[in-house]
């Protein structure tokens, strides 16, 4: 069975400093999820909703809704970072552990602290093979990916998914490739952002999207769904917008309005057998159009293709 949730970040709630002064309360977001269709969200920023487990059940039984998973950033270029990664995940991991649906258990999502790097942040969507990690700091980068992992595992026995995601150090195909390459298949899957991932390509289309699900099928444990307007990534690499300045323009477009082909995406799903949640995320800022009735025309959207 495919349920279908939503995010916070839909609703403007992203983990970039500067970005949480205009943002909407936790309360009013899931609101407004469970009223346009969802069954499932996401934790978004630590301290958004409520961290102690009694509290945040609450939150979401009164609103049938599941918890899906948590976003836990963390610096793994520098091996420094990975204690203090490790701890902020596994106290996350933790509080997900408490409320968790046992049918539909809560994902750990691993990422980089995206648009930590002023030039990745710059280049973001059109990142070149020079920008990337070299071969040891990716073996430093993966190696971290799979402590934490193991040490959920471990402490929670939930798993971890790693998020490809511009502005970050894993956000190519090739930089996808190459994490994957060097983590545990066992601890650590993919977390497949549709949107992400053809923003990530250079050359956004629906094809090559399709393809990397097809690539990546075995370590697909997770899926974003998000689309992504071709127009709007190419006006980012004519005039050079760092990440920020493509999302304020839409780059995450409503889905049906990109160039991700979600009828083809829903069939591979079903083909594949897939099991749990698919989370919708269309990425704004704070302030950015109106939440609700575009999460509204995204599950009609779902539902028109598939994904009921």
């Amino acid at each position: 069975m495919i349920y279908v949730g939503n995010a916070p970040c839909s609703w403007g709630t992203l983990e970039f400093e500067g970005a949480q002064a205009e943002r909407l309360t936790a309360t009013r977001m899931l609101n407004e999820l469970a009223e346009t269709g969802y069954t499932g969200t996401e934790l978004g920023d630590w301290g958004f909703m409520p961290t102690e487990p009694e509290a945040l059940r609450h939150e979401l039984t009164q609103r049938n809704l599941t918890l899906t998973g948590a976003f836990v950033p963390t610096y793994f270029r520098n091996a420094a970072a990975h204690a203090d990664g490790e701890a902020r995940t596994v106290k996350t991991a933790k509080l997900l552990a408490a409320v968790a649906d046992p049918a539909n258990p809560p994902f750990i999502v691993l990422a980089d602290d995206n648009c930590h790097d002023p030039i990745r942040t710059l280049n973001a969507g059109r990142a070149t093979p020079d920008m990337s990690l070299s071969p040891t700091e990716m073996r430093i980068y993966a190696d971290g990916v799979n402590h934490i992992a193991q040490a959920v595992r471990e402490q929670t026995d939930l798993r971890c998914v790693f998020h490809h995601h511009g502005g970050g150090y894993v956000e190519t195909p090739a930089e996808i490739d190459q994490l994957l390459a060097l983590t545990d298949p066992t601890l650590v899957g993919l977390i497949f952002d549709t949107g992400h991932y053809a923003f990530g390509t250079g050359a956004p289309n629906g094809d090559a999207v399709m393809q990397a699900m097809e690539r990546y099928a075995a370590r697909i444990w997770y899926v974003h769904l998000k689309d992504c307007s071709a127009k709007v990534a190419a006006q980012s690499r004519e005039q050079s917008w760092d990440y920020h300045t493509s999302i304020r323009n839409g780059v995450f477009c409503e889905l049906g309005q990109g160039c991700v082909p979600f009828d083809r995406v829903a069939a591979w799903l079903h083909a594949h057998h897939y099991q749990g949640f698919v989370t919708v995320e269309q990425d704004v800022l704070p302030g950015m159009g109106q939440p609700k009735e575009s999460a509204a025309r995204n599950r009609a959207y779902l539902r028109r293709v598939g994904l009921q």
